[in-house]
């Protein structure tokens, strides 16, 4: 396995470049955009992108090994499930906080609260006490609802609200920080792996990392951000905030009423749309599994003895293959559909875990075609991230998308948590003998969830055939994605 990872790294990386390379020859920029040449606008974005990209880079630096730490901390695998647990709970109850916290703190001050509780809980990773892991847990849950929102949040209301730059720059900021973030998520498994590996640092090194990133996040968001904020005027973001409604009911129900609000706007759209609901079913199908996919990936392939965090880098390399193959697919000589793309990525995840069925066989592990599977599963996220996220821009109105997201969000975190426990408790029954019986079972299930997404997708564009909005533009043929 350590050969076999070096050199699929090797090629991963080259495939993306020559894919990047056809891509550009494929699809040239049609025209050089206005907000490239607005220099107020390029220093806006760079103030922005300098603090979201840290912040991306310490979340990155945290996956290769965190399985690894809580075995080298000799915990069994059902107990780390249940770490595993808490932090997807703890991310399903304070999804609804993530979205009122900024109404009251402000959104600068937020983001600072999410640089210093994931300090926190990068620093829990020192302790081998379970109870300060479970903390720790939690806080990562708290700072992922944190990290998922608010930065967004922060950069929208400057854009549109205070810079009264026009709407249709806004892509081009998040197109950059999702280019970046796939270098990043590979980057940071070579430096996990440096880290751990070469310099034999230990599992916990990569989570040490973090925190002076963090720092230096909470850093930019205090100095150059404040600066930015300062430019408003001494009103400021947070004293809009403090103006309470006309019948002076004060900031906090002014801010609990908005959010009220928006949740019951964002759960009538869900309820009364097919659409809206057969997408968030494929979504919460098809996330929920990668949540366990997350946990389950260590387990089979490190007792094999590969550097994980370049076992890391092949994954988040497949992905942004994926996401370049995407990118090829949907261009203008071979303008397939989103539709068919979304379809094509949930039948090669069913296809990635049909294969883990049987090469996670109790007593015979193949591990070399579970690498394969998880790089195929990794291949397939990177197509269907761009399919689900356009889709998601042409069905769900723009005032209530971050809305209807967070309700999508809730049974998909639900039914990972249900899946990680029934691991728990198979792993338990047996008195944690067998794991690659519950393993196997496990993978089994997330195949049936699969072909379940794979059917809400086909029942999809079954509703919508005929329906414009569900294609690219500029495609003919009432039928022709049928």
């Amino acid at each position: 396995m350590l050969v076999t990872a070096y050199f699929a790294i090797i090629f991963l990386l080259a495939l993306c470049v020559g894919l990047e390379l056809i891509a550009r020859h494929l699809t040239p920029p049609q025209s050089t955009p206005t907000a490239v040449a607005n220099p107020v606008f390029r220093r806006f974005q760079t103030i922005f992108l300098r603090a979201y990209l840290l912040a991306l880079w310490a979340d990155w630096l945290q996956g290769p090994y965190l399985y690894k730490l809580y075995r080298h901390y000799s915990f069994l695998e059902s107990q780390i499930a249940i770490l595993y647990v808490c932090g997807l709970a703890s991310c399903v109850l304070f999804a609804p906080f993530s979205g009122w916290l900024p109404q009251v703190l402000g959104r600068r001050q937020t983001c600072l609260l999410f640089c210093l509780s994931y300090s926190a809980c990068c620093l829990t990773k020192l302790s081998t006490d379970y109870f300060v892991l479970i903390v720790g847990r939690i806080l990562g849950g708290l700072s992922t609802s944190l990290l998922t929102t608010t930065f967004e949040s922060w950069y929208v209301h400057r854009h549109v609200d205070v810079h009264d730059f026009p709407k249709e720059w806004i892509p081009s900021t998040f197109t950059k920080a999702a280019t970046w973030n796939h270098g990043l998520a590979v980057g940071a498994g070579l430096v996990a792996n440096l880290l751990t590996e070469w310099l034999h640092l230990g599992p916990v090194a990569p989570f040490l990392l973090a925190v002076p990133c963090l720092v230096c996040c909470g850093w930019v968001v205090l100095t150059d951000w404040g600066k930015e904020e300062a430019e408003e005027g001494p009103e400021g973001d947070k004293q809009k905030l403090l103006l309470g409604p006309p019948n002076g009911g004060g900031t906090r129900l002014s801010a609990r009423a908005r959010f009220s609000r928006s949740c019951h706007e964002a759960l009538r759209c869900l309820l009364s749309d097919r659409r809206v609901m057969l997408l968030g079913g494929v979504q919460a199908l098809f996330e929920s599994v990668l949540y366990i996919f997350v946990f389950l990936w260590t387990p089979v392939l490190d007792p094999h003895g590969p550097p994980l965090g370049i076992v890391f880098s092949c994954l988040m390399a497949s992905s942004l293959a994926g996401s370049l193959l995407y990118r090829l697919a949907t261009s203008t000589r071979y303008r397939l559909q989103p539709g068919h793309v979304l379809c094509l990525a949930v039948l090669m995840a069913f296809f990635s875990f049909f294969m883990l069925t049987f090469s996670t066989v109790p007593g015979q592990p193949r591990p070399h075609e579970s690498f394969l599977a998880f790089l195929l599963l990794e291949l397939a996220c990177g197509l269907y991230f761009p399919a689900v996220s356009f889709l998601q821009s042409r069905v769900i109105p723009e005032e209530k998308r971050a809305g209807v997201l967070a309700w999508f969000r809730l049974p998909l975190h639900l039914l990972a948590c249900l899946g990680l426990l029934a691991l728990h408790g198979e792993i338990s029954g047996t008195g944690g003998g067998e794991e690659g019986s519950g393993t196997r079972h496990m993978f089994g299930g997330c195949a049936v969830m699969m072909l379940a997404a794979l059917m809400a997708v086909v029942s999809l564009f079954t509703l919508g055939r005929n329906d414009t909005d569900l294609r690219l533009e500029g495609t003919r043929g009432e039928g022709e994605m049928y």
